[in-house]
């Protein structure tokens, strides 16, 4: 029980270490070097951030925690394989007979899914909606901006990389696959919102933040 109350108290800061012990680890013999480094090498500024906000003093809830943790994970076992030869695809096109590797499509998913509670909590936190329906609607919205926005990176390092861009692509010779990712996305946040938005709400309330009353 201590162990578990040990754990609880400083996951964060065990997290925080995982993810970047992952990072380094994902750079050993990655599938395609200059894949890595277009998935990941922006997590370490991320992760800069996020200390420089921890000695600052603000807190983030357990829920937030478990999400980036996850989806920190998603990111780097991608960027070490590419979205197209993650063995986990590959292991999902055998069984299920796919026509193509879909751990591309998990990954979009997890892009709406994750940062749903991400947004949510920055807006809550900072006080910067009124209602819980237009906080929901901006971590719609700001879910479905991040992944258009993606799009567009993705379509800017095709146009100056060329063929060299085409593992962080991962189209796998489908051309609606910009259409599917953002679908993805889109599915992925209403299921966060559908599923963990009272739980996330309760959570905040723990920890003194102002939630927005559920009629506006």
């Amino acid at each position: 029980m201590k162990l578990i109350n040990a754990f609880i108290k400083n996951m964060g800061f065990i997290f925080y270490f995982t993810v970047l012990v992952l990072l380094i680890i994902s750079g050993i013999e990655p599938y395609d070097a200059f894949t890595w480094r277009l998935e990941v090498l922006w997590m370490f500024p991320a992760l800069l951030v996020i200390a420089i906000l921890w000695f600052k003093g603000v807190k983030f809830s357990w829920l937030l925690q478990v999400a980036m943790f996850i989806q920190a994970f998603i990111l780097i076992y991608g960027g070490h394989y590419t979205y197209e030869h993650v063995p986990l695809g590959e292991w999902m096109k055998e069984v299920f007979a796919f026509k193509r590797n879909h751990y591309d499509r998990i990954g979009h998913l997890a892009q709406g899914f994750f940062p749903a509670i991400l947004y949510r909590e920055l807006f809550v936190c900072n006080k910067a909606t009124r209602g819980r329906f237009w906080t929901e609607a901006f971590v719609f919205a700001s879910c479905m901006a991040f992944s258009a926005l993606f799009e567009v990176i993705e379509f800017t390092t095709a146009h100056i990389w060329g063929d060299g861009a085409d593992a962080f692509l991962g189209t796998q010779g489908d051309i609606w696959d910009a259409q599917y990712d953002i679908l993805m996305c889109a599915i992925g946040v209403l299921i966060s919102i559908v599923f963990l938005s009272k739980l996330h709400y309760k959570i905040l309330k723990k920890i003194n933040a102002q939630i927005p009353k559920e009629k506006n």
